[in-house]
């Protein structure tokens, strides 16, 4: 820590990887605009998580010369799912949450007793960590919400109290669409979160957003030319000032961390053999996984198709919290012969550095789970997206990037695994379709790239929305 830094702030996050990702970055982002700053991250352990734990590591390393520390809350014990049990995992986790209030508000007793030259000018907490935001008024700390969504998604959430009052029945009952004030469409019922249409699902999700009313303003990875008219809705006086400062990415990613160096080094060499824009990546997530049968259409979809792949595929987390993992052999899963019929054609492969690779000038289309900081890293590098959602908002993120914003191509917006088997022809056919170079989407994509990279640019939408946050915080 340096001696110019006045301000403190504590930054507490939902230890899943996307999330943790999304605000680290941000921590770094914030004291690259302005020293002054000093930023305590406070750790939540899941021993489950090893990926998350191996990443911490390396980021508390790589920080120790800037004004950031991570500090590592006491372990407590991981809930675990009973077998069978209906609880949805992020209804575990809130509340699991919830138990480290005392070690959050004793961490930060702790740094106000060393640090007494310093003013604490907020707790930065997660979209999921929202018990935290009585810590922050215990000890008479502004409270911010660092949201790591789209802007659709937080209108969703922010709207829920009020859908609350109307509806006569549950969400997974509705057969009408939504008319939800983010969105410029009616919202169907199918591309909601899973876990909004299960009971107790619904209840954690009211819960948290009824919260981010009572914060001081809510921080969202985005910028304003990629999601105007969602931000425009929120722009009213009972929803707290909202700072849009994307994209803020983890430019290197994995490729700086990850154990495996070798494999991301064989996977880099594998794309420098290849021609520009011709090989579509597949990858679907730090948790998503497909059965077995999906796979296998997959498979049959890519020999189809006939084109260059390089497919990340993961076998099915040991437990609902938990990571997804490297399959240990690939051929029990894949149609017989497969490998060796795609020799030189494809790559299939275990874990892989997106960004790294999304930056890379072979890559042509991307098969993705729209996870937000995927998406967000496909449009920087200007790689269009065709949709295959799994988990959390991926299906309402799908459908803003294929009928809101006209930035993506359409597999499914309404995937849910179990119920839904994307077939071969419907695979070949959508590759076709995004390596197609004179396909519109990926002029928009090429054009929304540009504006990605200004908005963080002196005088850029989002660089004037980080000056403004920073003003706020230190007035």
């Amino acid at each position: 820590m340096t001696m110019s830094s006045k301000f403190e702030l504590v930054f507490i996050t939902y230890p899943g990887m996307g999330h943790i990702v999304a605000m680290v970055e941000f921590a770094h982002h914030l004291i690259n605009h302005d020293p002054r700053f000093s930023i305590t991250i406070l750790i939540i352990t899941m021993p489950e998580r090893m990926l998350v734990n191996t990443y911490i590591q390396s980021r508390a390393a790589t920080s120790a010369s800037t004004n950031i520390r991570f500090v590592h809350l006491p372990t407590l014990e991981t809930p675990t799912p009973d077998h069978g049990s209906q609880t949805d995992p992020l209804c575990l986790i809130s509340s699991f949450i919830e138990k480290h209030k005392p070690h959050v508000k004793q961490a930060i007793t702790n740094l106000m007793a060393t640090e007494l030259d310093r003013r604490f000018v907020g707790l930065f907490i997660d979209m999921f960590c929202t018990s935290m935001v009585d810590v922050a008024n215990e000890l008479d700390i502004p409270c911010y919400l660092h949201f790591p969504s789209p802007t659709t998604f937080l209108g969703f959430m922010l709207h829920l109290p009020i859908l609350d009052t109307q509806l006569t029945t549950e969400l997974a009952e509705l057969d009408t669409e939504l008319v939800i004030p983010s969105f410029v469409n009616p919202v169907p019922p199918s591309v909601l979160p899973s876990i909004a249409l299960k009971k107790d699902g619904y209840s954690c999700f009211l819960y948290h957003a009824r919260r981010y009313l009572e914060t001081k303003g809510v921080i969202i990875n985005t910028f304003s030319e990629l999601e105007p008219y969602a931000l425009n809705s929120l722009s009213t006086s009972q929803v707290p000032p909202i700072y849009p400062i994307g994209p803020i990415l983890d430019p290197v990613g994995p490729a700086r961390w990850h154990p495996d160096q070798a494999h991301h080094e064989r996977i880099m060499k594998w794309l420098d053999d290849q021609p520009p824009s011709t090989v579509v990546f597949l990858c679907f997530g730090s948790i998503g996984s497909l059965s077995g049968s999906q796979v296998r259409e997959i498979a049959f979809g890519l020999e189809q198709a006939g084109v260059r792949f390089l497919w990340a595929l993961r076998e099915p987390p040991k437990n609902p919290l938990a990571l997804s993992d490297n399959f240990t052999n690939l051929e029990e899963v894949l149609p017989n012969g497969f490998l060796e019929r795609t020799t030189g054609i494809g790559l299939v492969c275990g874990f892989v550095s997106q960004v790294s690779i999304l930056g890379h000038k072979a890559i042509g289309g991307f098969i993705s789970h729209c996870g937000w900081n995927s998406i967000l890293e496909s449009l920087w590098h200007g790689v269009p997206i065709a949709t295959w959602p799994i988990h959390a908002e991926q299906q309402l993120n799908a459908f803003e990037l294929v009928k809101e914003l006209g930035l993506a191509i359409e597999i499914r917006l309404d995937y849910r695994e179990g119920s839904d088997l994307v077939l071969a022809n419907e695979v070949e056919r959508t590759i076709k379709s995004i390596m197609d170079c004179h396909n519109e989407v990926r002029t928009k994509v090429k054009e929304i790239s540009m504006k990605s990279r200004m908005s963080m640019m002196e005088n850029g939408s989002s660089y004037a929305s980080t000056r403004a946050l920073i003003q706020e915080l230190v007035r």
